[in-house]
Order: C-alpha cells, then structure tokens, then sequence
C-alpha cells in the first residue's frame, strides 16, 4: 500500500478567498480538486452556500437555514457549476458569486466521485478519503446504520435532510459522548438530548435516528480526527482577554467553536482573512451576516494550538463549555505517515 505525508495539510483542506463578477468565473488555486465546498459572502450578508460532489453540480444547502436543497441558490441563478483539477467553477448565483463581493471559500478533499457502501443496514454513496479523516455521505432513511467509508471511528458528523426543512445536526466528541447529545449548526442553541436512540458510532458505520435525519434523503459530512491534521474536542473559558489556550497539535488553519451550556453563535475563523495574529475575522455559519470583528471569537493561531483573545460568550464565558473543529496549516511534529487515498 502506497504511504502519504500529512506534512502537507493544505493538499486535503484549503482556503481560498475571491471576489464575484456576477458572470461566471473559475477559482483556482485550491490545490486539489475539493470534493466538499463551502462559500460565505464576507462584504455584505449572504449565506452560507455548502455543496459536495456526491450531490452534484449546482445543488446548494446553507448551514444557516432549515431550507431543503436548492439548484441554484436564492435567486435563481447558478451555484457550483463544476469541481476541477484546482478549484471549482461558479455560476451567476449572487449569494456566491455577486459582482463585487468578497467571498471565502473552505475546501476540503474526500475521495471522488461517490461509491455504493453497504455496511450499514441502509445502503450509502460515500466519497471518503482516509488519509484526511474525511467523508461525505448520502443515504435514505432516519432508522438504522450508515456506512461512512472511514476505517476509523468519526469525531464528528454533520447532518441534514437534502428533502425537507429540517435542522442541521451536529455531533461531536467534544460533548463528551457521540451517543444522544447534539448540536443544531443553524441554531444558537445549546447542546440538548435530540438524539435520543442514538448510539456511538464504529469504524465503519454510524447510527441514526428520527432525530438526527429525515426519513428521505440525507447528506452527512464525517470527520475523523487524524493526528496532525484535524482536532475535534472541548474546552473551558476562563472569561479573560488572556484567554484558555487549546492544543491541537498543529498551527489551525481553520477554526469553528461552539458554546454548549448555553445559547450563543457559532464562530468560524480561518489563516486566510487575516493572515496574522491577532486572528478575528469572524464569521457565523449559523447566520448569513457579514464578516465581522467586533466581539469575534478573536484567537492566535500558534504552532501547536490556538489562544483565544476574547472575553466574548461566543468563545469564552467564565466557566463556560465549548466544543470545536480544527483543521492545520502545519503540523507541529513532521513525519506523520498514514495510508492515502488521496487523488
């Protein structure tokens, strides 16, 4: 079997940054062909367009909305109209590509095209690459198991019905069990017991039930940690500019956090807006608002972790529970070697 090395984290997650022209242009300098990629507007409000290839081409769903699929986007024009070698092709839709707008895109490689998974009791489409720890899944049904394609036990899965209005579900090992608590990423809520009958998941397949899916189609985005590459867990806020200090062993390149013993904002930060410490360029996947600074979840991204630098709810309250997704730009320890199936 062939070795890769994850020294490189931006050859299976990137960000890329640009600016609409209303026509249709191609975005390139990714890297790879992203298999997953979400775009948010930064100048002005707009939301949060997520697409992936085994939904195909021009096929959106918005992390901050209960909306069912869109071909297209909210004003009838085209999303993602291709994913390429080095990026990925956009359409006339403005909420991704509004002339004059500036837009962060946050790509991530899976494995391709989707294949059939039958590992759980509901057959699956899965593109998974577990090199990165990383899977996208589509499925029918809200009773029984999902074949994810891993080999590795998830730290986190993302769900939404692609049919209906529904929630985005969210799990995550930061809350402490996979198994009943979720977080809803379209939703300041905290974390609750909707998962109720919902058991952790395995190497290969993950459970779901009525509360957790639809009982039509779905898409799942499942991340195992990987050492060097992604960090998925939980902190405490200490409420202090001088802030908790959270190891991931790498310098982050993508950071999204979330209160859970309480109702507050999703943030999400990235290397790319900023560039340098202080990072604080925020934005809110459950929301559509603009970039924005002030009460950010304001961090320094470091060689082995992020310092959080604000007092703010959204990120640190005094004694207040958090979970959190993390992706590198660089691994603190070189020479992590796993399989790759990376194309």
């Amino acid at each position: 079997m062939a070795y890769s090395n994850i020294n490189k984290p931006n050859e299976y997650f990137n960000t890329k940054l640009y600016t609409g022209n209303g026509t249709g242009q191609s975005i390139t300098g990714v890297g790879f062909q992203p298999d997953f990629v979400w775009c948010k507007r930064r100048s002005t409000s707009g939301q949060n367009f997520l697409q992936n290839i085994v939904q195909g081409t021009n096929k959106a769903l918005f992390s901050d909305s209960t909306s069912a699929e869109f071909t297209g986007g909210v004003d009838g024009g085209t999303s993602v109209t291709s994913f390429d070698s080095d990026g990925f092709t956009l359409g006339t839709e403005g909420g991704i590509n509004g002339s004059g707008g500036t837009f962060a895109s946050w790509n991530w490689l899976a494995g391709g095209t989707g294949v059939s998974n039958t590992q759980g009791s509901i057959a699956s489409t899965v593109s998974a690459n577990t090199t990165a720890g990383f899977s996208v899944v589509s499925w029918t049904g809200n009773s029984g198991t999902v074949g994810h394609g891993l080999g590795q036990k998830p730290a986190c899965i993302i769900i939404k019905s692609k049919q209906s209005v529904n929630n985005w579900v969210v799990v995550n090992q930061g809350l402490g069990t996979m198994s009943g608590n979720v977080l809803v990423l379209n939703t300041t809520g905290a974390a609750s017991g909707g998962g109720a009958g919902q058991v952790e998941p395995t190497a290969n397949v993950f459970t779901i039930t009525s509360g957790l899916a639809a009982n039509d189609n779905n898409i799942g985005y499942v991340f195992a940690e990987k050492k060097g590459f992604s960090k998925f867990g939980s902190y405490t806020g200490n409420g202090s500019s001088n802030g908790t200090f959270v190891y991931t062993g790498f310098k982050p390149a993508f950071v999204i956090t979330k209160r859970t013993d309480s109702a507050d904002n999703w943030g999400l930060l990235d290397n790319k807006r900023d560039g340098y410490n202080l990072t604080n360029k925020a934005l809110t996947p459950n929301s559509s608002g603009a970039e924005y600074t002030t009460n950010s979840p304001a961090s320094d991204f470091v060689s082995n972790g992020f310092k959080i630098r604000q007092s703010d709810g959204v990120i640190n309250a005094s004694g207040g529970s958090y979970i959190y997704m993390a992706f590198a730009e660089s691994p603190l320890v070189a020479g992590n070697y796993v399989p790759t199936t990376a194309r």
